[in-house]
């Protein structure tokens, strides 16, 4: 990869499920993150997804793209509009820069944006080492040996 290189989106389907499991996964149990009543109390027309699990889709996002060898080194968010239930969260990033250390080091800025607008900006530093991997069975080695 070089810098410039677009990262193909990924659209994600923001649920209820999503929402309340995320929060709990990653322990926060502010009443807004599962509790309608309490969330249109504080002024939110619904539920809302927390910090963390944002966190979370953007590394999934990155690592996903970069691949096995991808090892997340830093990851700075800031948060938008919120994500409720029924939104659609797309995910699209580029990769800024690419530096040699041991291993490649790629920047990539992503942006999510939703139906009312930009969700999280974010830029993740991965370092990316070369993955080996096995040849497939049927596919025959260097010297011609299955």
């Amino acid at each position: 990869m070089t810098g410039g290189t677009p990262l193909p989106p990924l659209v994600i389907p923001v649920t209820r499920t999503l929402i309340v499991t995320g929060a709990l996964v990653t322990r926060d149990f502010q009443d807004v993150h599962h509790d309608p009543e309490a969330a249109r109390a504080k002024g939110a027309p619904d539920v809302f997804m927390n910090i963390l699990t944002t966190n979370g889709l953007v590394a999934r996002y990155v690592t996903g793209h970069l691949g096995p060898g991808a090892t997340l080194r830093r990851l700075a968010v800031r948060l938008g509009v919120p994500n409720y239930p029924g939104d659609t969260l797309t995910l699209t990033g580029t990769v800024t820069s690419v530096s040699e250390e041991s291993g490649e080091v790629l920047t990539v800025e992503v942006t999510g944006t939703n139906e009312r607008g930009r969700h999280v900006t974010a830029t993740a530093t991965a370092t990316v080492t070369a993955v080996v991997r096995p040849a497939p069975a049927d596919h025959p080695g260097p010297g011609g040996e299955p």
